[in-house]
């Protein structure tokens, strides 16, 4: 394992000379924000040794070297989704290469259903904690100190820090940023009208198919996570229909421009 991450690392680090601070990962119709990204090297997932690659529709699979209003950052136009067939392990590898290459905040996205009444479709939920519903923990199996610790902390999964900061943020660019707990499931089905039910019961305010394992994995890492979902389509009794992932990519993609102010003030605030 740390010889496959040290082996990806230093594949990404001859290609750059750019001091990565901030690792970005991309979610389904997100993409768009990698356009804004001044990119001074693209890489497929396929160049990259040991990188899984992206069969999903939505997700370009490139790895992007850049700078984003003016501060470098690495990210990842695409993920690795546990339905694809891969393990928690590989969806997670690219954090692990992040963190090797001196990445120490991630900013996870992600399109997921939502579950608060309050939630109308094309809005952001700012993530400030998880229900990690899968039936794998990325962290099992033999645990690497070099990596961090056997049993990590999970009290703050959500940066408190970066929460707060992005509520000065909604306040000053009008963005109606919503706030709660992420369900993540390993699909790829849409829910039922039962587990939607079921998943508000436990605690959810939205459910999507990605983004905890990613988490787990930075915070074991000793990195600082912040997430958002764009709240795709609705899992409320009454406001159910059926969903396609097409439909998901265009709601996601209408939502670029709020996304896009917040990710980019975000990464400016991480500069100072």
């Amino acid at each position: 394992m740390l010889d496959r991450i040290q082996k990806s690392a230093d594949f990404i680090k001859s290609k750059t000379n750019l001091d990565f601070k901030v690792g970005i990962i991309l979610g389904s119709g997100l993409g768009n924000l990698g356009e804004e990204i001044k990119s001074e090297c693209t890489l497929s997932y396929n160049e990259i040794p040991n990188f899984p690659v992206s069969t999903v529709e939505g997700h370009s699979g490139k790895l992007i070297l850049g700078t984003l209003e003016g501060i470098p950052v690495i990210a990842l136009q695409g993920r690795f989704h546990y339905y694809e067939g891969y393990s928690l392990k590989e969806t997670t590898f690219p954090v692990r290469v992040f963190k090797a290459l001196g990445v120490e905040t991630m900013l996870l996205s992600n399109a997921s259903g939502g579950l608060n009444p309050d939630h109308e479709i094309g809005d952001l939920m700012v993530l400030t904690d998880h229900l990690h519903l899968f039936p794998d923990n990325p962290l099992r199996g033999k645990n690497y100190d070099e990596l961090g610790p056997r049993f990590p902390d999970m009290s703050e999964p959500y940066a408190n820090d970066l929460i707060e900061k992005s509520k000065e943020l909604n306040e000053k660019f009008g963005l109606g940023l919503h706030y709660g707990i992420y369900a993540g499931t390993p699909g790829p089905t849409y829910e039922t009208p039962a587990e939607y039910k079921y998943f508000r019961i436990i605690g959810a305010d939205a459910v999507g198919m990605s983004t905890t394992a990613e988490t787990i994995v930075a915070v074991h890492g000793g990195m600082k996570v912040f997430a958002v979902s764009v709240i795709s389509d609705l899992g409320v009794e009454g406001k159910i229909v059926e969903i396609s992932h097409e439909e998901v990519q265009e709601v996601a993609a209408k939502s670029g421009p709020k996304f896009s102010i917040l990710f980019k003030e975000m990464v400016k605030l991480l500069a100072t």
